[in-house]
């Protein structure tokens, strides 16, 4: 660890400055020798690292956003290319230019904060030697190595030896007892933080290699950091803890407020928001007319929640716009549903107009022309019931017989082919 730490030696000054320069804010207040003093500096130190890593973390989050979304395709090429490697690996790369994603993304946050990590582990590694290190002079390191967090002195650590703890001023068992609490909290925060990741803000549609990859970073994350963290000063175990502490927050707020698509997380999300749009009868936020701009762009793409949330709005009367925004749907905005087709008219907006539209007379079939047709001319059937049914002619009998063979031929005022009409009599 410490030749690690040696070859991130460039950046040991600013970190031991920043740190001096919170030591003689917090040292006003609580006193220059005080564990208080020095480990707000750090805590402070991490803050400030980590707000200036926000535009990574967002990037972050895209990234890896976008990794979830081309672990199908990436699934194909690997089954594809499966005997050969280099192929596989050319397919790969022209996969995420095409989609402009860059795996190492989501790792960015992690390696932009290695360095300030391992500059601190330098900086108090000199302090528990007693060597000047960086913005750390003699008086400071002498107050340094007086400053203990809760019994435990700030470079101590749970493998020293009994004499080197006894010469910083504490006893072995109040060093291992405080450093064992700080590696188990450091190691659940990380767990938590990972767990709640897996379970709320994965998309579940969807079964990737990627989630299981995950899953197994969520278990072995808390073992590494339990290895380590028995090589690690308190100063530095109070340096990750708190940044784990604040990767945590950081993480439930995007969760709350900007979920991963098709995620139990979203369900929620898209529940909260329908019902403050159904009451306030429009978006507010400009964060909530990015989501709804992003479902109504989707189109027919959207998952199961999307539709949920467009179905509710139409339910209540409203239509969401192109642009985020909400508005009270007219007849023509009332017939846009979340997949284009034809939607179910709010109460009180021509309803019926649409009901009558929809009402159009059955098509008969011929049987059914037919036998009304029978039944239409009945009356005339009875009024000749008195005739004699041999009226018709023999060769009108003998063509109406089935299976006769015969075939009907015109004639001069006859019907072709059905019951012939008797002749007229010819006039005298």
């Amino acid at each position: 660890m410490d030749t690690i730490a040696s070859l991130f030696s460039f950046i040991t000054w600013p970190v031991s400055w920043v740190i001096v320069q919170f030591h003689k804010v917090y040292g006003a207040i609580f006193g220059p020798d005080t564990g208080w003093a020095w480990g707000l500096s750090i805590v402070s130190l991490v803050i400030l690292i980590r707000i200036c890593l926000v535009p990574l973390f967002v990037k972050q989050i895209k990234a890896t956003r976008a990794m979830q979304t081309l672990q199908p395709e990436m699934k194909k090429i690997q089954e594809r290319y499966k005997n050969d490697r280099q192929r596989q690996s050319e397919e790969m790369m022209k996969l995420y230019k095409e989609s402009g994603t860059n795996p190492l993304s989501s790792c960015l946050p992690i390696l932009a904060q290695s360095p300030f990590f391992f500059a601190l582990y330098h900086v108090l590694n000199g302090i528990a030697t007693g060597s000047k290190i960086g913005a750390i002079n003699e008086p400071l390191l002498a107050s340094a190595r007086k400053a203990h967090i809760v019994g435990a002195p700030l470079a101590a650590k749970f493998m020293d030896s009994s004499d080197k703890v006894a010469a910083l001023g504490a006893t072995l068992t109040d060093v291992r007892v405080v450093t064992a609490v700080m590696i188990v909290l450091m190691s659940f925060s990380q767990f938590y933080t990972q767990r709640q990741l897996m379970t709320k803000n994965v998309d579940t549609t969807v079964k990737t290699p990627f989630m299981q990859q995950q899953k197994m970073l969520m278990y072995v994350f808390p073992v590494m950091f339990a290895v380590f963290g028995i090589n690690f000063p308190v100063g530095v175990l109070v340096y990750w803890l708190t940044t784990n502490v604040w990767t945590m927050g950081q993480q439930m707020y995007v969760i709350h407020n900007n979920p991963t698509p098709g995620s139990k997380a979203q369900a929620a999300y898209l529940e909260r928001l329908t019902k403050h749009v159904t009451h306030h009868g429009k978006v507010r936020r400009r964060s909530e007319k990015a989501i709804v701009k992003a479902i109504v762009a989707k189109g027919r793409d959207r998952n199961e929640f999307e539709r949920k949330f467009i179905n509710a709005l139409n339910k209540a009367g409203l239509a969401a716009q192109a642009d985020g925004s909400v508005v009270p749907s007219t007849a023509q905005a009332a017939a846009q549903t979340a997949d284009g087709a034809e939607a179910t008219p709010a109460a009180g907006t021509g309803a019926e107009s649409a009901a009558a539209r929809r009402q159009q007379p059955k098509r008969q079939s011929k049987s059914q022309r037919q036998s009304g047709a029978k039944q239409a001319g009945g009356s005339t059937s009875l009024e000749k019931s008195d005739e004699p049914q041999d009226s018709k002619p023999a060769a009108a009998q003998q063509a109406s017989k089935p299976g006769s063979g015969t075939r009907s031929k015109a004639q001069s005022g006859q019907r072709k082919g059905g019951p012939q009409r008797p002749k007229s009599p010819s006039k005298k």
